[in-house]
């Protein structure tokens, strides 16, 4: 029986869930998609919680089982929240996929750089995406057309290189040959000072 409630109690979410989901992104705005999903979530989590307290039929649970029912909730939501609008808005092979299907099914292998910095780019204002999300991740502030890191931008960078570096696969599959480059993908970048960087504030 608790087995039963606790599946009726999930569906119920899922449902609270998608609805504050589809009112949120049809009649208010978004800043980031993956933020917003998560959010989304969260309080279809707290509503579902609240009515598995409220309502008789539940009561069935201890407060330890209901407590495990939000966490899972809360999981479900964030693995939602990346697992389909996040991944679908930013997922570059959903975007080849979608490019072959627009062109009929098949484009030149020899074409697709072309493809990703001449349609890419700007099909999906990638660049607006990326610096939208990193400002209201606080990684990132943009002051007189310089864009720079905070602290907590730095220590994300910094992690992130030492993971890539130590912890990503030195043998990786890359059109049919395996591969260690992407464990450091700036090893062929020119050892010159590019002319787009811009002066730095020092650090408060």
């Amino acid at each position: 029986m608790k087995f039963f409630k606790a599946i009726i109690a999930s569906a119920v979410f899922l449902f609270i869930a998608v609805f504050i989901y589809v009112v949120h992104i049809t009649f208010f705005t978004v800043d980031v998609v993956f933020y917003s999903a998560f959010f989304d979530g969260v309080a279809a989590s707290l509503l579902a919680f609240f009515l598995l307290t409220a309502l008789p039929w539940f009561r069935i649970f201890s407060v330890f089982e209901r407590s495990l029912l939000f966490i899972i909730w809360l999981l479900t939501a964030y693995a939602i929240a990346i697992s389909v609008p996040t991944i679908i808005d930013r997922s570059l092979s959903f975007y080849i996929l979608e490019k072959l299907e627009q062109r009929g099914g098949g484009i030149q292998l020899s074409r697709f750089e072309d493809v990703f910095s001449k349609e890419y780019l700007y099909e999906h204002r990638l660049v607006d995406v990326r610096l939208t999300e990193q400002q209201a991740s606080g990684t990132i502030l943009i002051e007189d057309d310089c864009v720079v890191l905070t602290d907590w931008g730095r220590a994300l960078a910094g992690f992130s290189r030492y993971f890539r570096t130590h912890f990503l696969p030195e043998k990786r599959l890359l059109m049919g040959e395996y591969s260690a480059d992407l464990t450091d993908p700036f090893r062929h970048s020119g050892a010159e000072t590019p002319t787009y960087t811009c002066s730095v504030p020092p650090e408060s």
